[in-house]
């Protein structure tokens, strides 16, 4: 297997998997590159597929996955580069033009029209005719024959949306076969399912692969992944870095290819040895059999005063999903919550705040920062939403509540009147902070706190971090890095498909241990 640094560029190639000798290629994307206003999102990528394969695009958050499938599907238009199909050249104009030549996606939320009958989502806009009136006869008949190469039972004149989403994501892809795309596109499929339902998913994608479609893949999931892709093409921060034949790679390597091996260009925290937990005390916060049905599996997870917990693992992993549960944003079916000791039921982010629990949401554009709001607005909105309304934050305590965190978090411009939208990711992402540390809260629960920001903001935030637990305030940290989570964390927390594999102290722990843990096979993790 072969391995690019994260700055190697591409044209120097990294070695491709076997390809068939005497096969073309059904998709051929040449140089692909992408740009938006600041941004290259795609740099110079080449992307292939066969007939009669499933083929995996493997990345992280911004490598690049979404931008290429939607070149690929004519939704983007491509800055440079050539994109064939079947051999052909083609110039996308729009998704309608992508389909015309063969490209069909089937989205994980489907986007057909669920108070519709199978049949007539099946032959949407295709519908066949006898008299100028829909022949609805001859619509099922046909839908019937589509279903059962695809060894489905579904009852055409069934209501869509009385289906489960496996059965509706089943009937998308049958439109697509009907519609006799070359080439299937399959964004994260899995990830409203559950095992039976992607097993029946996988039987439907076998068979469709030994009908010679090419099938695009896009899981977060490693071990579906490697379940049914017969190829796989990783891309990391736009560019691509390996394509490589599933039987040849293992979890590691692909693991260790996806985040790639940054420069250190943060020194690790000087962590003090006393900050591991004395577990005969009451935790901050005690989760048992903590879970939600389809998003996360039970997790039991304690968090004591002045530790950092850090959460590690891939996208899709299930950082995110605890954390929302920890902050009652999704509502769990299972498992206890206590804080100090004393049982609560955490069934909104509102009762979280009351128990003093903070939560920075990984998408601080949607779920954080409001750009039309001043710094100070959007600083002391937390503290203002918890007086109420009617009882605005005095003055006085607003300017110096203000004053305090824009100088201790170094916040440029030092300006409390400027719009947030103004400010860079970095300089949002503290004052997100301050929202909370204004609030005072015995628990901060941190999503991607230092995502898409510069180096200098990244060493800041790490820092406050640091102090907070020295102060004795409990934090959950979730990061993609794994060296930022073992730099700042004092036990680590592993996840995988879903899943809490493993959790261990931070005790002279390398990105080489993490990685191991997040690769390795379930058997050994459950061990």
């Amino acid at each position: 297997m072969t391995h690019m640094s994260a700055d190697a560029h591409p044209s120097s190639g990294p070695r491709p998997g076997d390809a068939p000798s005497d096969i073309e290629p059904v998709v051929e994307m040449t140089g692909i590159t992408i740009t938006f206003p600041g941004v290259t999102a795609l740099d110079d990528v080449s992307f292939r597929m066969f007939p009669g394969e499933v083929h995996a695009l493997m990345g992280e958050n911004g490598a690049g996955k979404s931008t290429l499938i939607k070149a690929l599907t004519g939704v983007y238009t491509i800055d440079a580069g050539t994109i064939r199909v079947g051999g052909t050249e083609q110039q996308f104009a729009g998704t309608a033009t992508a389909q015309a030549a063969g490209v069909s996606t089937v989205y994980q939320e489907v986007n057909l029209c669920t108070n519709l009958s199978v049949a007539e989502n099946m032959m949407l806009g295709r519908e066949p005719r006898r008299l100028g009136r829909i022949d609805h006869r001859r619509m099922n008949r046909r839908t019937r024959e589509v279903l059962a190469r695809l060894g489905l039972d579904i009852a055409p004149r069934s209501r869509l949306g009385d289906h489960p989403i496996a059965v509706q994501q089943l009937v998308a892809i049958g439109r697509a076969v009907d519609i006799e795309a070359r080439v299937l596109v399959l964004d994260e499929p899995t990830a409203s399912l559950d095992s039976e339902e992607v097993d029946k998913l996988f039987e439907v994608v076998r068979s469709l692969r030994s009908q010679g479609v090419a099938i695009l893949f896009v899981s977060h999931f490693l071990d579906q992944v490697f379940a049914i892709s017969d190829r796989m093409t990783v891309l990391r921060n736009g560019r691509l870095v390996g394509e490589h034949l599933t039987r040849d790679v293992t979890r590691l390597e692909l693991v260790e290819e996806m985040l790639g091996r940054e420069l250190e260009v943060l020194e690790r925290l000087d962590r003090e040895p006393s900050r591991q937990p004395d577990e005969r005390r009451t935790p901050v916060l005690r989760a048992v059999g903590l879970g939600r049905k389809g998003a996360l599996a039970p997790v039991d997870l304690d968090v004591y005063d002045g530790e950092v917990i850090g959460i590690a693992g891939l996208l899709g992993s299930g950082r995110t999903e605890l954390a929302r549960l920890l902050f009652g944003a999704d509502a769990s079916d299972s498992g206890t919550v206590e804080l100090r000791g004393r049982r609560v039921h955490l069934r909104s982010p509102r009762k979280a705040v009351d128990q003093r629990i903070g939560f920075s949401s990984e998408n601080r554009r949607s779920e954080g920062v409001i750009g039309d709001l001043t710094v100070a607005e959007n600083m002391l909105l937390g503290l203002q939403a918890a007086r109420g309304w009617l009882r605005p934050v005095p003055p006085r305590t607003r300017d110096q509540l203000v004053t305090k965190y824009v100088e201790a978090l170094d916040i440029r411009p030092a300006n409390p009147d400027a719009l947030m939208r103004n400010l860079s990711g970095g300089n949002q992402q503290k004052v997100l902070l301050a929202r909370w540390l204004i609030m005072q809260p015995d628990l901060l629960i941190l999503d991607e706190p230092t995502r898409g920001i510069d180096v200098g903001a990244k060493a800041q935030i790490q820092q406050v971090v640091d102090d907070l637990a020295r102060d004795g305030m409990g934090v959950v940290f979730i990061s993609a890095e794994l060296e930022e989570v073992l730099r700042l964390s004092d036990r680590l927390v592993v996840m995988r498909d879903r899943h809490k594999v493993d959790e261990i102290p931070n005790v002279q722990t390398t990105t080489a241990d993490l990685m191991a843990i997040i690769a390795r096979d379930e058997e050994v993790a459950r061990a």
